[in-house]
């Protein structure tokens, strides 16, 4: 064999498999756009209908509310995570020592736990008749003074629509809090330790240490973590339907996009309007990352 040719040979099994379920499904998804078409009736039955998935995306009026669920989860899940991790990080990087990689281990065990048993964890806490978190909320109840601040039945949390986004959006919290805890502790494990000397020497407080020295050398790593909750947050899937029963609840209160596109494909038989929804979502993830490496400002090298 021509030694030319040898190491294309052993790095095609990659390729292979990259060109066959990575390049061939996104090409074919944009083909599949411009389609009317029930996969059920085979390949024959593909109709070409041009802008007509996009134009009925558009006025689908799930849609808009599948994206409003998806940014007010994005948001209310996204933006808690990192308000906590960043001083959490800071404790735990500078007040536990012998301790340390005990308490990030345990942090970051939710990260990697199954989604699956996650959801079911939590369905089973938020239970409405037999949940961990209506019998505590009941018991404080009955304790003097504190009748009028619990409620005193049970609270259906995944059946009511007023429950179900702040029941999703704090399973997420929980269970990617401790990633970004991670990624913070390693940021600031890499800040010189001169730079806390110097500023401790003319007289600066903890405080001003941490708001003009750790947040400032933290600009980086911020712009990564929030960039991915940001690009998590818009494709937020398996929480809410499994938590939901794969149904968004009660007035589709917890159907995210990803959730109705999956729907929409697999439910409803139609790849086209599906794959129509995945690129508008695709486009919008390009403009809410843009926006947020214009909010942080931050050049090539930094990022």
């Amino acid at each position: 064999m021509n030694k030319a040719l040898t190491p294309f040979l052993f790095l095609s099994p990659f390729f292979i498999l990259f060109f066959v379920f990575g390049v061939f499904p996104i090409l074919f998804s944009l083909y599949l756009m411009f389609h009317q078409w029930d996969p059920v009736q085979g390949l024959d039955t593909m109709k070409y209908v041009g802008l007509e998935n996009i134009r009925f995306a558009l006025d689908d009026p799930w849609v808009w509310k599948s994206l409003g669920n998806t940014a007010w989860l994005a948001v209310c899940s996204g933006l808690p995570q990192h308000l906590v991790a960043i001083p959490l990080a800071y404790l735990i990087n500078e007040k536990l020592k012998g301790t340390r990689n005990l308490v990030m281990g345990a942090y970051f065990l939710p990260y990697i736990t199954s989604t699956v048993a996650i959801a079911m964890m939590f369905s089973t806490l938020f239970s409405t008749d037999y949940g961990l978190v209506n019998a505590i909320l009941g018991g404080l109840a009955r304790l003097p003074g504190l009748a009028a601040l619990f409620p005193a039945d049970n609270i259906d949390w995944l059946g009511q629509p007023e429950t179900v986004k702040p029941v999703i959006a704090f399973v997420v919290f929980w269970r990617y809090l401790g990633f970004n805890t991670i990624l913070y502790v390693a940021a600031l494990q890499s800040i010189p330790r001169d730079l806390y000397e110097a500023a401790r020497m003319d007289g600066a407080s903890e405080k001003r240490i941490f708001w003009h020295i750790i947040l400032p050398q933290l600009k980086p790593i911020m712009y990564f973590s929030v960039t991915l909750s940001v690009i998590g947050g818009l494709q937020l899937f398996e929480e809410p339907f499994i938590l939901t029963g794969g149904k968004g609840g009660v007035e589709q209160a917890g159907m995210t996009t990803a959730m109705y596109m999956f729907r929409t494909a697999f439910e409803f038989n139609d790849f086209g309007l599906a794959s129509a929804m995945s690129w508008m979502l695709f486009l919008l993830i390009g403009v809410m990352t843009w926006l947020t490496n214009r909010a942080f400002h931050v050049k090539g090298s930094e990022a």
